[in-house]
């Protein structure tokens, strides 16, 4: 028969109990120490990233920008006065000198005017033509009263001189000698009047002439005016180079005959193209240290042209400066207005500095990590850096690399949670 053993179903249960602690415990031991492991370091293609050395030596500082070739000598041409479109004689793109004509506007209020001023103008001329002519008439008979004048003093003067002579013998009463030379005086003062009257209607002809010269220089004057506003109808180039468009830069629609322009309105636009240069745009943040005559690389994609600076705008638009660039050679052939160029501008030359390619994320004058290759290219590890002066592609490495470093210069922000990457 059996026999019951209390004893051992305890000792049975107690070590089922050890046994699950014991379980717990380890499992928990097991949990906090994979808690307490760092995670394993990311790998990454070493093909797929950019890696540089760090050196010592010189460095040339440069900024580098976008922009188009612009002509130096531009001629916008507005008209004089208001006009219908006749007729469009030059297509852009043809070359044109001074003189070309480039489209004729019509007005008939403009050429009436000038109609008018013809008109005007000859009717002041024919009054002109009578005004002297009715001058010298006055004058001939002011001069035929002074020789009547004249003639009737000398006889007076003779009969005076006469009964003078007479007198003295007592042929004549004295009576007489006094009314004879009464006489003479008399004819004497008409004769002097009508000489200085002759010389004062001289003076007074002149000044009428005068006047009247004047309002003919004015006519004249008006009629010519008038006549360059009929010819200002014909919209010449003025200037020789290339007609490069019609209208104005807001302007979408080609002219067209018919159109109606109003006086005033930018009717082309020439320019020499024979004389070009680059206008850059460059990021504000590196213009501070952009001066006048730097030399500069104009790449226009079909040759370099060397250049120097020759203008810095004042203002900043939309984050960049505008930065002009006198081109010191011929562009190279095919070169035209609004061609997209590449410009670099030399800043400085550093000297004995140690400096590396420059990192994606590398600012002028900051610190940065960056990550540098260890274990013979199996591995690279974060380091602070800090940078210095920059060019376009290099930058100058202050404190925290040594020469012979090699640093990985590609975007690395998607493993900035790690401080340890793999290389494969």
């Amino acid at each position: 028969m059996d026999i019951p053993r209390p004893d051992q179903a305890r000792k049975i249960r107690r070590r089922r109990i050890l046994l699950l602690l014991s379980g717990v415990v380890v499992i928990s031991l097991i949990t906090v120490g994979l808690a307490r492991l760092k995670p394993a370091a990311p790998s990454v293609e070493k093909g797929s990233l950019l890696i540089d050395t760090v050196k010592r030596g010189d460095f040339t500082r440069e900024v580098r920008g976008n922009g188009t070739l612009v002509p130096e000598d531009i001629r916008w041409i507005p008209t004089i006065n208001a006009g219908r479109v006749e007729r469009v004689l030059v297509q852009p793109g043809s070359p044109v000198k001074a003189d070309t004509v480039l489209v004729e506007l019509s007005n008939p209020d403009v050429q009436q005017a000038a109609f008018d001023a013809e008109w005007a103008l000859a009717g002041a001329e024919a009054e002109m033509t009578n005004l002297h002519v009715t001058v010298a008439t006055q004058k001939l008979s002011q001069q035929s009263t002074v020789a009547s004048a004249g003639s009737s003093y000398s006889t007076a003067k003779l009969e005076f001189d006469v009964n003078e002579d007479l007198s003295k013998g007592g042929l004549v009463p004295a009576l007489t000698l006094k009314e004879s030379e009464a006489k003479m005086k008399e004819t004497g003062e008409l004769f002097n009047i009508e000489k200085e009257r002759l010389r004062i209607q001289d003076d007074a002809a002149a000044a009428q002439i005068a006047v009247k010269a004047a309002s003919l220089a004015q006519l004249r004057a008006q009629l010519a005016l008038k006549r360059r506003l009929v010819d200002a109808l014909k919209i010449r180039a003025g200037m020789e180079g290339v007609l490069q468009r019609y209208g104005d830069l807001t302007q979408t629609t080609p002219l067209q005959t018919g159109q109606q322009l109003a006086a005033g309105a930018i009717v082309a636009r020439v320019a020499n193209q024979a004389k070009l240069k680059a206008v850059l745009k460059l990021p504000e943040t590196q213009v501070k240290d952009i001066t006048f005559n730097q030399l500069a690389q104009i790449d226009t994609r079909n040759g370099v042209v060397p250049g120097h600076v020759v203008r810095i705008d004042p203002a900043s638009e939309n984050g960049t400066v505008t930065v002009d660039v006198a081109l010191d050679a011929p562009p190279p052939k095919g070169a035209r207005p609004d061609l997209s160029v590449d410009g670099t501008i030399e800043l400085e030359r550093l000297e004995n500095v140690m400096h590396v390619g420059r990192p994606v994320q590398g600012q002028p004058e900051s610190r940065v990590g960056v990550f540098k290759v260890v274990d013979n290219g199996r591995g690279a590890v974060r380091v602070q850096v800090g940078l210095g002066r920059s060019s376009v592609t290099t930058i100058e490495v202050r404190d925290g690399l040594q020469v012979g470093d090699q640093v990985i210069l590609s975007d690395m922000s998607q493993w900035d949670a790690f401080e340890r990457v793999r290389l494969n």
